[in-house]
């Protein structure tokens, strides 16, 4: 009769597990949230403590790996026209100091991804009017984050529209969170953002897939 594995061994097990289902479950499913997606995949394999569920960094590295071996005809040009498309919205929404975060800043972003912005505004109706005054039909949407020096996760109000083919999500954040930026549920560190100075370096080097880390 086998030995039961070891903890340590059997929780790694456990997390590469839903990690590669969470990761095909973003490929395949068009699920862009990587909570989202470990939280089904954990689900569908049964494994409901979540001491044993990986990190989101280490589905985005499965991800990665899942799309170098299957959607390499496809996944790069789609991801640089993200950013390209992220560059001209970043351009337009300027005044509102946005930061690129997201898939598309990690560069996992595929045909279905939106452009995650964020922007600051204690304003919290500047956008709405903005986008009004453009003409530009947006839903109201909120995401949940939680910014550095907070004890938990806030709901914070935002925009979704399409253009050109591509889906767009403005999450609109205090002027503060300039300094103190929204941070990682999983280990409490600053997520990454991008300036658009720091996306037009990114697009200058075409082979880089991942962003530096940044406010």
């Amino acid at each position: 009769m086998p030995r039961p594995l070891p903890n340590a061994q059997r929780g790694s097990r456990e997390r590469l597990l839903i990690a590669q289902e969470a990761a095909r479950l973003v490929r395949e499913s068009g699920i862009h949230d990587l909570d989202q997606a470990r939280r089904k995949a954990a689900g569908r394999l049964g494994i409901h403590d979540e001491a044993l569920w990986p990190r989101q960094a280490q589905v985005e590295e499965v991800l990665r790996e899942q799309q170098r071996l299957f959607d390499m005809d496809s996944q790069p040009a789609a991801l640089r026209g993200h950013r390209e498309s992220a560059v001209q919205a970043m351009q337009f929404l300027y005044a509102f100091h946005p930061r690129l975060a997201g898939a598309v800043l990690a560069g996992t972003a595929d045909g279905g991804s939106p452009v995650v912005l964020h922007l600051h505004c204690d304003d919290t109706d500047a956008v709405q009017r903005f986008l009004h005054e453009q003409r530009i039909p947006a839903e109201a949407c909120t995401s949940l984050l939680q910014l550095a020096g907070q004890a938990s996760r806030q709901r914070y109000p935002g925009w979704e529209f399409a253009a050109d083919g591509i889906a767009f999500e403005l999450v609109v954040l205090p002027e503060d969170a300039l300094r103190h930026p929204p941070v990682s549920s999983d280990d409490g560190r600053p997520l990454p953002r991008a300036t658009l100075a720091q996306l037009r370096q990114l697009l200058e080097t075409p082979s880089s897939q991942n962003a530096a880390d940044s406010r």
